[in-house]
Parts: structure tokens; sequence; C-alpha cells
């Protein structure tokens, strides 16, 4: 199957070519209820490297600058690395890492780095540009082999590819954590690579906490992060953003940057242990033991991590969710090959898909709201995070905790 890749981009975007950018913070709406501010205290990001699959990075924006680590990019899928062709990877890459510099957008983890890798996304790219930017497989492929430790993906396709799926595998054996957005189809289909094992699916929520009626959901949404009203390039020389946008791409990238700021602060974790973190603190209504369809495990909220020093993130070797996924005779411990092949690709998760009403069982009412309810953090955002797969290394053979995907 070829990669179908494509950028989520809202049906109606007010763009406002004279806006200044100095106004653009003003509209990260997310900033001030997560309690940036008070998580950079004890932890920016620093020492994380985050591989954003995307449009390409442009290095350039006042906000990336010294951000972007284009000499980690892996020879073979380097060409257009830092050339964005259409604004959408530059933004996500700000809203992880943007150091907010000249009023640009400020990103939820400053001191972590952006690795940044082109894909094809839609239709964008034609002739020799198109073959000589990465596949999505090929990309995936080369991130298995570096040491970013999150790899972060708004973009889908509605088809799943074997090959793909063995990538992504082979990622997770290396250990890290790898995040993606749902897509915005409403109830129509989850994308892929959200909708494969080890890959956490981020979903969307507004300013109300209240799940995005053009969110995807069904089982594989793993957790909901702010995507409704979000600032985004969309001119070629990145003068200027458009404004309220929306997509499961923002959460995505938020959702990457939560995770950053819980490794940094502690290194020496696995992915099992910063997707148990996550999970643990997440604000929601229902038990821990029953995701709904449409937020998955709750809302992520890093800071309640970040403010208790002597969390205990449980077992390294043990997936979180594994003891409520497992289906009966099936193995969640797995020996993987880490030499075994690599991925294929999706579609970007920027924009608004279908509004239809809630038809899964448990996926709640079509304004479903997360609530941190349940927890007693003051901090009315929440954001879920669910789980992936950990991946340990004992004695020089290395293994993945497979997660077992609710069914479909």
């Amino acid at each position: 199957m070829g990669a179908v890749v494509s950028a989520l981009v809202t049906a109606s975007v007010a763009f406002a070519p004279g806006a200044a950018a100095a106004d653009v913070q003003s509209e990260q709406w997310y900033l001030e209820p997560m309690q940036a501010e008070q998580m950079w205290k004890t932890s920016t990001g620093k020492g994380i490297k985050v591989a954003v699959i995307d449009s390409g990075v442009n290095p350039h924006t006042d906000s990336l600058k010294g951000q972007v680590l284009a000499d980690e990019v892996p020879e073979s899928v380097a060409y257009g690395a830092t050339d964005d062709y259409s604004g959408h990877g530059t933004t996500m890459a700000e809203m992880i890492a943007g150091t907010g510099t000249n009023g640009r957008i400020q990103g939820l983890a400053p001191g972590a780095k952006i690795v940044p890798y082109r894909i094809q996304l839609g239709e964008r790219l034609k002739g020799e540009e198109e073959r000589k930017t990465a596949t999505t497989l090929e990309a995936l492929q080369a991130v298995a082999d570096t040491d970013a430790k999150i790899v972060s993906m708004s973009f889908g396709s509605p088809a799943s590819d074997p090959e793909i799926e063995a990538a992504i595998k082979r990622i997770a054996s290396k250990g890290k954590l790898m995040i993606a957005a749902v897509g915005n189809h409403g109830d129509e289909y989850i994308e892929y690579p959200a909708a494969y094992p080890y890959v956490l699916g981020v979903s969307s929520i507004d300013e109300s906490s209240k799940v995005s009626d053009f969110a995807a959901h069904g089982q594989y949404v793993d957790l909901v992060a702010p995507g409704e009203n979000i600032p985004s390039y969309c001119r070629p020389d990145f003068s200027t953003y458009c404004h309220g946008r929306q997509g499961t791409s923002s959460a995505t990238a938020i959702t990457a940057a939560s995770a950053a700021l819980v490794w940094s602060a502690h290194p020496d974790w696995t992915a099992n242990q910063v997707t148990r973190a996550l999970i643990d603190t997440a604000g929601r209504k229902w038990p821990k033991d029953k995701p709904t369809q449409k937020s998955g495990y709750g809302t992520i909220r890093p800071r309640v991590v970040l403010a208790d020093p002597n969390y205990d993130a449980g077992d390294p070797y043990s997936d979180p969710l594994g003891k409520w996924n497992k289906k009966e005779g099936e193995e969640l411990v797995t020996e993987i090959n880490p030499a075994s092949p690599s991925p294929s690709a999706t579609g970007t998760s920027q924009g608004a898909g279908s509004t239809s009403a809630d038809k899964a069982a448990g996926a709640g009412s079509k304004t479903e709201t997360v609530s941190a309810e349940s927890s007693n953090d003051s901090n009315t955002l929440w954001i879920a995070l669910g789980a992936a797969a950990a991946v340990i290394v004992i004695g020089g053979v290395t293994f993945g905790v497979l997660r077992a995907r609710r069914a479909r």
C-alpha cells in the first residue's frame, strides 16, 4: 500500500495576514491551565530529543532557532527535512519545543530538541520533490536506530500496512515512545499509525474540556489533549499564523511535549514508566481500568508527576495497561528481534472532520467532558495519555512489552 499521508487541516480557518506574532501566545489557552510556568521550574524537557515526522521543520523561525537537530537526521531520509512545504511540521515542532522568542508559539517543553523528518502529506509534492522525499515507511525505519526517545506523528491513513506495522514494532523494541493523532473523522474510523499497537492514540478537547466533535473515537483512543483554536503557520514565508485551527495534530504535539517534560525529570525511566505516570495522574471521572472510546484513560497532567519528586512509576519492564487489555491466551511479553523490518505511512491530523453523534458503547455523550474530579489537583485541564509498548534490554537481549489493543 502506498503511504497516504495527509495533514489534518481545519475546514474553516480565520486567516489574518496582518496579525502580529506577539498575539499568538495569548491564543495558547492551554498553557495556563496546564500550569506551564510552574512545571518549567522542575523540567523543561532538557535532554529529550523528539522526532517529528511531518512536512519538514523550518529551523529558522524565531521560536526554533537552536532547537532543531538537522544533522541528526539519517542521511537516507535527510532530503528536505528542514524545508517545510506546508507549515504543519514547523507548527508541531514549535508547540513541542519552541522557545517563544519574539512572540512566536511557546512550546510546552522548550528544553527539548527536535529531530525533523519530511514525508509526503497529501498530494503537496510533485515530480522530483516527491521522488526525493522519504516515504512514511522509510522515515519510520530510519528513526528506529536514532537516539530520539519520543516519536511524534501528527498524520494518519485509513488503512493498515504490514510493513509499517513491522516498523512500528521495531521502533518499540528500541524503547521509544510513539504518539500519533487519531484523526478528524468523527465516528468514521481511527487512523493509522494511532491504531497500531505500541502507539499512543491522541484525541482532541476544547477550552471547556469537551471532546471535539470532529475527533475520531473508538477503542484506540488513549488520551486527549487541547486541539481547538490553536494558531498555525499558513504562509510559505512563515511570517504569520492562521488562527482558530483545530485538529488532533495539535493535541498530539502537546502530548509529546508532556511526555518530554516527564522523561527529562526522570531520565532513567523506561517508556513503560513514563506511560504509567501519565496514566495514573490523568484526570477522569471513570475508573482507570475502564477507558472510554472518546477520552481513553483521561487527560494528561504532567504537572502532577513533576510535583511529586517521590512518585513511584512502578515496574520498568511491565506494560502498565497489560493487565487490562490482555486477551485470553495472548502473551503480553514477547521477544522482539531488533533487526526486524520496518514501517509504512499515513497522513496528518490538523483539521476538522465530520461531526456525528456518538454511536460507540462506552463513548459517552457527544459532548463528553474530561474531568479532574478524581484528583485533588486544582488543574482543570486534563489530557489523557494511554499506554504504549515499553521496551527492556536485559543481558543484551531486547524485549518489548506488547500492548493488546482493545478490540475494534
